[in-house]
């Protein structure tokens, strides 16, 4: 004997309904879901941008401690 473990439901598997013409529609929850899902990814393109940026101007103060180190070396042996 063969059991189904699926869950047995009388809906159909895809969540569309169709409106009067007959096109597919999205349920209301699918759409938010969609919406959400793009916020989330641009506020992850903003956070990457933001860490870019930040980590350009940390290179950028390690630049400027690494020159003022050489230039100091320089006097030093010049003496």
């Amino acid at each position: 004997m063969t059991t189904n473990f699926l869950p047995q439901t009388d809906r159909a598997p895809h969540s569309t309904t169709l409106d009067a013409q007959g096109s597919a529609v999205l349920l209301l929850h699918e759409a938010l879901a969609r919406s959400r899902h793009r916020e989330a990814e641009q506020r992850a393109r903003e956070h990457r941008l933001a860490r870019h940026l930040s980590a350009g101007r940390g290179w950028a103060r390690l630049a400027r401690f690494c020159a003022r180190r050489a230039e100091h070396a320089r006097a030093v042996t010049v003496r």
